[in-house]
């Protein structure tokens, strides 16, 4: 039997976090997991203890094949690493995350350096540029005020605010203009802002309206 949802987050939900937040770069790369510590010291601290439980737990029992064959035990994705290595590596980052709990270590605020932490900072903003912005949007609305005004009319207000927050969270760090273009890609934006803007510029006019 499959696992069910409140099962999966149970055992493994901090985990698939962690996981996913090394995916496309290399198991051991440091900046994915300071990326992950850095979030959650900033929005969750008491997440990275459960993080290191459900790694640790996970390590220490790991699943045959036929529990994974029937969808009841959760599968590691592809981290780049031989399966004989994966317990290993699991209890490697249960560990560094035991220290920094331990030690009450968190890495220094700073502006999202992986694709998982763009997205794990500004989920809504993420939404709206891979949602209403991507190659799509030509085809779909007149322009960019249209796609923004129909984001706008089907969405929850609460989130627009939300959306208010992480622009204004965005435009307080330290980006230059190529650090903008960087982060809309990030956040899934395949198109350009609409001409003469430039990305920092758009990003201000966003912010100003929905204020």
């Amino acid at each position: 039997m499959s696992l069910k949802p409140l099962e999966h987050d149970r055992k493994y939900g901090e985990l698939d976090q962690v996981i996913h937040a090394h995916l496309g770069r290399t198991a051991d790369d440091e900046e994915a997991l300071t990326a992950y510590l850095r979030h959650c010291w900033r929005t969750r601290p008491w997440a990275i203890a459960v993080a290191e439980h459900q790694l640790r737990e996970y390590a220490q029992n790991p699943p045959g094949r036929l529990r994974l064959r029937l969808g009841e035990f959760y599968p590691v994705p592809d981290v780049g690493l031989p399966d004989t290595e994966i317990q290993d590596w699991l209890l490697r980052l249960a560990d560094r995350l035991k220290e920094s709990v331990e030690t009450g270590t968190a890495p220094a605020p700073a502006t999202p350096r992986t694709h998982w932490e763009w997205h794990a900072r500004f989920p809504e903003l993420g939404q709206l540029l891979g949602g209403w912005f991507s190659q799509d949007m030509p085809d779909e609305f007149e322009d960019h005020d249209s796609a923004l005004q129909d984001y706008l009319d089907s969405t929850d207000p609460g989130l627009t605010a939300q959306l208010d927050g992480e622009l204004h969270d965005l435009l307080s760090l330290p980006l230059d203009e190529s650090d903008y273009a960087i982060a809309l890609a990030e956040l899934g934006m395949e198109v350009d802002p609409p001409a003469p803007q430039g990305p920092g510029a758009w990003l201000a006019e966003l912010a100003a309206r929905l204020h």
